[in-house]
């Protein structure tokens, strides 16, 4: 028999809706087949027998606000169970046995269920289960207030279906392996072939240190990879309501196995929803617990979640020789967390300057270093989008607050419009960039005193079915820079700098040759992701490129390039095993001819004959060591060398870098699968960039 339970109004009532109660008595066992077949077409009566209704007048609940919502569109409650009474003076529904509610697109399980009509109030208790959608929520006992939209959980745990994040999707120019943000693993990890295994985006969560450098227009690390979709849960007592929740007691993990690598715990959550887009997690006493033993206190109890890649701003510690002294640590605030707009402030203390004031000029007492202003800096970065395609970025870095003070000071003010395509747009930006930091191979750290113009950046197009990658890249510029031309400097100068204007043109032809390809292990904890997050596919490929780059300068010059290189990159091995089961390398031969050469030192085309080799092996464990190295082969000179050792975990990285030639280390400490990313471009605050054929990166 089945009992319909109805309390409509004669007219049209106020909102929040007012839910139909429809309650059913079965003796069939539904509660699989409802979550599994949940509506589907095969007819009511094949699945809980013949129908039969009765249908009871409950007076509604009184309208509370102005707003009416007509009958048509008021939901409906459906209850299914093995045994079911209806008490009419007090109006309760008590089911048992094998209980299903069907409501508002979500399918809910459990031994027991009442529900009050008069209140409209559900209570479930043994074995709940919540099914909406992708996600699941469990818990021992459950109550639901059905007009309002909120409850309690106690003994809560369940999983949430990550969503993909919006990613700006920035042009890119062809990689370049003289000098790489990212590690050889990550990127072989990028560009390995796909698995079944993986997630709609990698996400990250870093302490530590972001290396101080940043390959200009990198599109983010590993999109599309990733094989933890989901984030598990477990919390004593989640209180929630449609755009909030509370939870006492809260355990996240990004693992998918138990026991889990790594926990994120607090004693106290709240989430709030602050814009369409936009939410925040506020914590208690937040700590990282990694094999339920090590916890790492989280120094910050606040976190926002939107569409932005972030640092988490607890600390960072870095390495810079040429600008901050050595070691340095810093810490980040955000100023503004807006949807649209974000301005963050990261104040830097140089360690190693403060500790050896000798070895700097700018003091040489014995004990005022440690609160010298030269041994203070300053980041800020400042972001707001007007529209999907129009955006506005201001950066600002401050690498001491001695005299003089000009010489201190880097600053960058760009507007950017992205045309066409917005999953793979054309990028125009008008910048302006004070005293940019650059690293033109054996020329070395260059400074661009001041530029302004506007740079026009395509994406990477792929020619019909031919595989092959173009790129594209044009530029007008009034740039004012060094230069060791005698002809064009004054005899009586402060500096050596000139002032030109540029026109600059870049055209890049790539394509790759999979060679050959392997298999991965099964996705299991103990083979394929017993060290990584993503099951490693053994491959082998070969890259050929072709680039040409055409300056023409205001006084006359110009200096054009034209460039060839191959290249081969592979893994071998499933990093599975303990010992020597991975190894990944590359090696970029380059050969290139120019005629005439740039007044200018920053963009000067010297490296004519150049080589990349990288290799990363794994020794024992989670522990892998990696040498990336680019040489000029005119000179036999190393441009830039990288030293790597890695602690790979599924659920997280540890990672130590060191770059003698740039003077540039980090420490980072990457958790996968939250979204903050940390570490995915290392050398990004110290606003360097590369020069390659005498394009900026």
């Amino acid at each position: 028999m089945f009992l319909f339970l109805n309390f409509l109004p004669s007219e049209a009532i106020a909102t929040p809706p007012v839910p139909e109660i429809v309650s059913s008595i079965s003796h069939q066992d539904a509660r699989v087949d409802l979550i599994a077949q949940a509506r589907e077409s095969e007819p009511e009566e094949s699945r809980f027998g013949e129908r039969e209704t009765l249908e009871i007048e409950i007076p509604p609940e009184e309208p509370t606000g102005d707003t009416v919502v007509p009958i048509e569109k008021v939901e409906v409650v459906e209850v299914v169970a093995d045994r079911q009474e209806y008490d009419e003076a007090k109006g309760v529904i008590t089911a048992s046995g094998n209980v299903v509610l069907r409501y508002s697109q979500a399918v809910l399980t459990s031994d027991r269920l009442q529900v009050n009509l008069n209140d409209r109030l559900v209570v479930a208790e043994g074995n709940v289960v919540l099914v909406r959608g992708e996600q699941i929520l469990e818990g021992k006992k459950f109550e639901y207030y059905l007009v309002q939209d909120r409850g309690v959980i106690l003994n809560a745990e369940g999983q949430i279906d990550r969503a993909t994040l919006d990613r700006d999707l920035s042009p890119q120019l062809p990689e370049d392996d003289t000098l790489n943000d990212l590690s050889l693993s990550d990127r072989l990890t990028a560009n390995q072939p796909i698995t079944d295994v993986t997630g709609q985006s990698d996400i990250e969560f870093s302490i530590g240190s972001s290396r101080d450098y940043k390959i200009l227009d990198r599109q983010n690390i590993k999109e599309g990879s990733g094989t933890i979709n989901r984030v598990r849960f477990e919390a004593e007592r989640i209180e929630f309501e449609p755009n909030s929740w509370q939870a006492t007691n809260l355990s996240l993990t990004n693992d998918p196995f138990s026991p889990p690598e790594l926990e994120l715990r607090a004693n106290t959550a709240n989430f709030q929803q602050t814009a369409p887009l936009v939410s925040k997690l506020t914590t208690t006493k937040s700590r990282v617990v990694i094999d339920n033993g090590i916890s790492l206190p989280l120094l910050r109890n606040s976190f926002v979640f939107d569409g932005r890649s972030r640092n988490p701003g607890l600390f960072s510690l870095g390495f810079d020789g040429d600008e901050r002294g050595g070691l340095y640590i810093e810490r980040t605030f955000d100023l503004i967390q807006r949807e649209q707009t974000t301005w963050t402030v990261t104040p830097q203390y140089f360690i190693q300057r403060a500790l050896f004031p000798r070895a700097f000029d700018f003091n040489q007492g014995e004990d005022s270093g440690i609160i010298d202003p030269a041994v203070f800096g300053l980041l800020s970065n400042f972001s707001t989008d007007f529209s999907k395609r129009s955006s506005i970025d201001a950066r600002l870095s401050m690498n001491g607050f001695n005299d003089p003070i000009e010489d201190k000071i880097r600053a960058k003010l760009a507007a950017r419009q992205l045309i066409g395509n917005l999953n793979n747009p054309y990028n125009l930006s008008l910048e302006y960039n004070f005293r940019e930091r650059l690293f033109n191979g054996s020329l070395g750290f260059q400074t661009v005193y001041s530029s302004v113009g506007g740079i026009f950046t395509s994406p990477n197009l792929i020619l019909g079915k031919t595989g092959i990658s173009l790129a594209f890249q044009g530029s007008l510029q009034n740039i004012n820079a060094d230069t060791d031309r005698a002809d064009l400097l004054e005899v009586n100068r402060d500096n050596d700098r000139i002032n030109l204007t540029r026109l600059q043109g870049a055209l890049f032809l790539n394509k790759g040759f999979r060679l050959w390809q392997g298999k991965a292990l099964p996705a299991t904890r103990d083979q394929a992701l017993r060290y990584s997050p993503v099951p490693v596919v053994p491959f082998l490929q070969l890259n050929a490129g072709i680039s040409g780059v055409t300056s023409f300068y205001s006084n006359n010059d110009s200096q054009n390039s034209l460039r060839g290189s191959i290249g081969i990159q592979g893994q071998f091995g499933n990093f599975s095993r303990s010992w020597f089961d991975y190894t990944g390398f590359n090696a970029t031969y380059s050969i290139g001819t120019n005629v005439n050469e740039s007044p200018f030192l920053f963009d000067r085309d010297v490296d004519r004959q150049t080589i990349a080799l990288g290799i990363t092996q794994q020794i024992y464990g989670p522990i892998r060591l990696g040498v990336q190295n680019s040489f000029n082969l005119d000179n036999s000179n190393s441009i830039s060398t990288d030293y790597i050792i890695e602690y790979s975990r599924r659920t997280h990285n540890i990672t130590l870098r060191y770059n003698p030639e740039l003077e540039i280390g980090s420490f980072s400490f990457r958790i996968n699968d939250f979204n903050w990313r940390g570490n995915a471009e290392p050398f990004k605050r110290n606003n360097i960039r590369p020069v390659t054929q005498g394009v900026s990166r």
